[in-house]
């Protein structure tokens, strides 16, 4: 076995090893959920950084710089002002509240069953995406530098995410984060350096980008410019990766984790600044990608970062390579954890008289079924621009932030309100993802009937199809007009009150004690 492949093994075996350490402290459900309510301002932000510096923020970003250009680092910007709005407007209340699910929002307010499991098919549609993500990259990387066959790496990967959640809880995937998002940044910077002066300096990369820009027919001045990508890709790009992320549920688990409110806003911010970092990183890796192979090489997945990395040497190649498994557990194993605690609390019937040990063994179970499904999937999967798949999922759960924003700060929102706009958001998004799907070939040009109209339809839309937009308009739209219409409708006064009782004053001062 070759010295990058040991390099690995011995990464993801110690964090194996530590999550079983970490499980002696998981002694109720609170312990894994929510990590006791125990975490501190730099285990908090190393934890809610490393959801936003998985797949998407690395090697999704370097593989979209490689065959679309700059335009795709925005996904920094939204990295930071994701996480600083959650800090800012959410993560008070849902400590507050003590959620370990968005949907238990709509049940603390409205008593409503349908809005809680209307949310969590909105959320669980994103989360799916990157459960099977997560294990599909684990197990290319592993077959590729193992010699493995894809299905023994995928299973590996699966059983690395699966067991690393179900023993280490919520804040073992804190403490392991911080170790993870330092891994990821410097070792991809060292990689990157190393591979720019291999490759003649910075202004020889740029050149030698601008010669394989030629060669395959792209645009230089385009690809190079930070809004070459277009203002409608740009925006698309934003609602989906930034006004999503209050319904992510995993935000609802961390904020509940917080030894102290005054940590939340800090917290979150310093998040957003680490997370932000990675996308630019990665973006640096995408350009010196293409300098080396070219536009057309194939390396627009995560064989970008491999690539680079094992060209580099083998144990550099290895660390860089144990940064991308970093990078895939970081948001992996906390994100299965908020998908079990969700589906728990939402879907289960009777959940609410279960006791504390019943409670941690339901997310638990649920916990190895939802990896190991997901893990099968992966398996058979398919999976090319993972930035784009994810950003997808990220576009469903849109409506659901929409709804809680609504929710949280305007007491007129209705129960009816929120259902309609949280189901006519997903529908539209989901059409109109379905529909650009199978009618955005060139042949539906002259096909007459419904594809030919749609076609010419996205054709005069251009990035405006997007179906982000539709995902945040409608629920923009409809929340307000149902609850004015249709008065009366907002459920128990009482409950109103307690509600709002329990989210009092909702502080903005920051506190770094």
């Amino acid at each position: 076995m070759n010295v990058t492949a040991l390099v690995i093994i011995a990464y993801l075996g110690f964090f194996i090893g530590f999550g079983i350490y970490l499980n002696r402290s998981n002694s109720s459900d609170h312990d894994w959920a929510i990590g006791g309510g125990s975490l501190g301002i730099f285990m908090l932000a190393a934890g809610v950084a490393g959801t936003r510096i998985g797949g998407a923020g690395t090697y999704g970003v370097a593989g979209d710089v490689i065959n679309e250009g700059l335009g795709h680092l925005w996904y920094a910007v939204n990295s930071f002002a994701a996480l600083f709005l959650v800090g800012l407007f959410f993560a008070i209340p849902y400590r507050r509240l003590k959620v370990v699910s968005v949907g238990q929002v709509f049940d603390h307010r409205f008593n409503s069953a349908r809005c809680q499991w209307l949310t969590s098919l909105c959320v669980q549609a994103e989360y799916l995406v990157i459960n099977i993500i997560e294990p599909y990259v684990i197990g290319s990387i592993i077959a590729g530098v193992t010699g493995l066959p894809f299905v023994v790496g995928v299973a590996i990967g699966g059983l690395l995410i699966v067991t690393f959640t179900v023993t280490g809880g919520l804040k073992g995937t804190a403490v392991a984060n911080i170790v993870h998002c330092s891994v990821i940044i410097f070792g991809l910077l060292l990689v990157g350096y190393i591979a720019m002066s291999n490759l003649g300096g910075w202004e020889q990369v740029v050149n030698t980008t601008g010669e394989r820009l030629a060669e395959s027919s792209k645009d230089s001045a385009s690809w190079w410019s930070f809004t070459g990508i277009g203002w409608a890709t740009i925006i698309a790009l934003f609602i989906s990766a930034t006004i999503h992320t209050p319904a992510a549920s995993v935000y609802a688990n961390y904020a509940s984790s917080s030894a102290r409110e005054e940590f939340l806003i800090p917290g979150f911010f310093l998040a957003g600044i680490v997370a932000a970092l990675m996308p630019l990183v990665a973006g640096f890796i995408g350009i010196l990608t293409l300098a080396a192979y070219g536009a057309e090489s194939g390396l627009s997945s995560y064989l970008n970062i491999a690539q680079l990395a094992i060209d580099t040497g083998p144990i550099l190649g290895g660390i860089a390579l144990a940064a991308v498994l970093a990078a895939v557990i970081s948001s992996g194993a906390p994100i299965l954890l908020a998908s079990a605690t969700m589906f728990v609390n939402d879907w289960v019937p009777g959940v609410k008289s279960y006791d504390g040990d019943k409670k941690l063994r339901a997310y638990k179970i649920v916990t190895v079924i939802y990896g190991s499904a997901a893990a099968v999937i992966a398996w058979l999967g398919n999976i090319s621009s993972v930035l784009q798949l994810l950003l997808l999922g990220f576009a469903m759960v849109v409506p659901p932030a929409i709804a809680v924003g609504y929710v949280f700060y305007w007491r007129r929102t209705t129960e009816l309100a929120v259902f309609w706009g949280m189901a006519t958001g997903f529908a539209g998004g989901l059409i109109m993802w379905l529909f650009n799907t199978l009618y955005d070939g060139a042949e539906n040009a002259t096909a007459g009937g419904f594809a030919q109209w749609w076609y010419e339809l996205i054709t005069w839309l251009g990035e405006w199809r997007d179906p982000s937009f539709l995902t945040l308009l409608l629920p923009l739209v409809v929340i307000p007009v149902v609850s004015l219409l249709v008065p009366g409708r907002d459920g128990d006064e009482e409950l109103a009150d307690t509600f709002y009782k329990r989210l009092g004053r909702i502080q903005k001062n920051f506190s770094w004690a």
